[in-house]
C-alpha cells in the first residue's frame, strides 16, 4: 500500500485551533435568535449546540488569513458557510432515516420531519443574512449572496442524485462522483471561494483558488463512507448507510470488483432498516474488506488528496498550508481503519 500524504507540521495543524470560531459560534446563535422566532430558533439552536468539527467556518477564517485577509472580517462569511452546511444535515437525517447526528438524536425524531424541515429551511435562509452584515462595500456582499446561493444549489442537486441513487439503476463509480462532488465537494470549496472575494480577488481566481479545496471535500465524502462501516461515526449503528439503502462508495467499488453480485447486494440494500438485521451489515462489511473494495476506496482517497498540490495553490503557499492542514483533518479519522 503506498504512502498516505505527509502530515502537515504542528504549526499548521495548531493553526486552524487558533481562530475566532467562538465568534462564529456567535454570530450563528445571533441570527438564528433574532430571525427564528420561538420554535424554528429552538430547533436550529439544539441541532448547532450539539457541536460538530466547524471545519468549514476554520476553513474560511484560515483561508481568509492565508490569502492576506482580516480572520475576524471573515466571521460573517464563515458562519454562513456553517449555516448552509447544518441546513443540509438536518434535512438529509430526516430524508435518510438518521436516528442520530453528532452521538445525539436527530432533530426530526424529537420534533417529527416536518417540522425538522422547518428548522434547516431557516438555517438555509441565514447565510445571506449573515453575508449582509459583514462590514464590505454592497457589490462586495452581492457578489458572496450569489456564491452562496450558486453552491446551495448546488448542494441540493447533489442530494437528489444521491437519493436518486436508492433506485439501484446506477451503481457505478461515475454516478456515486457525480452526487458526490454537488452534495459535498462544493461546501469546502465555498469557504475558500468567499474568502478570496473577501481579499479581492475576481471572481474566476477566486474559482480557481477553490477548485483543490473541493477536491479534499470529495475525499471527506470518501472518508465518510469508510468510517461509517470501519469506524465510529456516532450515528448509534455500525453500518448505517448499508441499513439505510445508501449507494456509497465501497458498493460501488465492490460491484466493480464483483458485477456478479449485484443481485445479492441490491437486495440488502433494499430491506429496509427496520427489516435488515446486524448479522447481514457485518457479513456486508466483511465481504468488502476481503473482496478488495476497501482497499480501492482508501486508494482512490490517496488518490485524491494528492491532487492538493496542484499548479493553482503554487502563488498561494500560505493557502497550501492551510490546504495541507485541512487535509490532515480530513484523514484523520482513519487511523483507525489503517490500524
Amino acid at each position: 500500500m503506498s504512502a498516505w500524504p505527509q502530515v502537515p507540521a504542528v504549526d499548521e495543524r495548531a493553526a486552524l485551533d487558533e481562530l475566532p470560531v467562538e465568534a462564529v459560534e456567535a454570530c450563528m446563535c445571533d441570527l438564528v435568535a433574532r430571525h427564528g422566532g420561538r420554535l424554528a430558533a429552538r430547533m436550529a439552536r439544539e441541532h448547532l449546540d450539539a457541536g460538530g468539527k466547524r471545519l468549514r467556518a476554520r476553513l474560511a477564517l484560515a483561508a481568509a488569513r492565508a490569502l492576506g485577509g482580516d480572520a475576524d472580517l471573515a466571521v460573517g462569511w464563515a458562519a454562513a458557510c456553517e449555516l448552509l452546511h447544518n441546513a443540509s444535515l438536518i434535512h438529509d437525517d430526516w430524508q435518510d432515516g438518521d436516528r442520530v447526528r453528532r452521538g445525539e438524536p436527530a432533530l426530526w425524531t424529537r420534533y417529527g420531519g416536518e417540522q425538522a424541515v422547518n428548522a434547516g429551511d431557516l438555517l438555509l435562509m441565514l447565510p445571506t443574512l449573515a453575508v449582509g452584515e459583514i462590514d464590505v462595500p454592497d457589490a462586495l456582499k452581492w457578489r458572496l449572496a450569489a456564491c452562496v446561493a450558486r453552491h446551495g444549489a448546488r448542494t441540493a442537486a447533489g442530494q437528489a442524485e444521491e437519493m436518486d441513487l436508492r433506485s439501484l439503476r446506477r451503481l457505478d463509480m461515475e454516478a456515486y462522483l457525480d452526487a458526490a462532488l454537488g452534495k459535498t465537494a462544493g461546501l469546502f470549496g465555498l469557504p475558500v471561494e468567499g474568502a478570496a472575494i473577501l481579499t479581492g480577488h475576481s471572481d474566476e481566481d477566486a474559482r480557481r483558488l477553490a477548485a483543490p479545496f473541493e477536491v479534499l471535500g470529495l475525499a471527506f465524502q470518501l472518508v465518510d463512507d469508510v468510517i461509517d462501516l470501519y469506524g465510529e461515526k456516532g450515528r448509534g449503528r455500525r453500518g448505517a448507510d448499508i441499513a439505510e439503502g445508501k449507494v456509497s462508495a465501497l458498493v460501488v467499488a465492490h460491484l466493480a470488483r464483483h458485477p456478479e453480485d449485484r443481485l445479492w447486494l441490491a437486495g440488502v440494500l433494499r430491506s429496509g432498516r427496520e427489516q435488515i438485521d446486524q448479522d447481514t451489515i457485518d457479513d456486508v462489511i466483511a465481504r468488502f474488506a476481503e473482496a478488495g473494495a476497501l482497499d480501492d476506496v482508501l486508494s482512490r482517497i490517496r488518490s485524491i488528496v494528492a491532487e492538493l498540490d496542484t499548479p493553482a495553490l503554487a502563488a498561494e503557499p500560505a493557502l497550501r498550508r492551510v490546504g495541507r492542514a485541512i487535509r490532515d483533518r480530513v484523514l484523520q479519522p482513519l487511523e483507525v481503519v489503517r490500524g
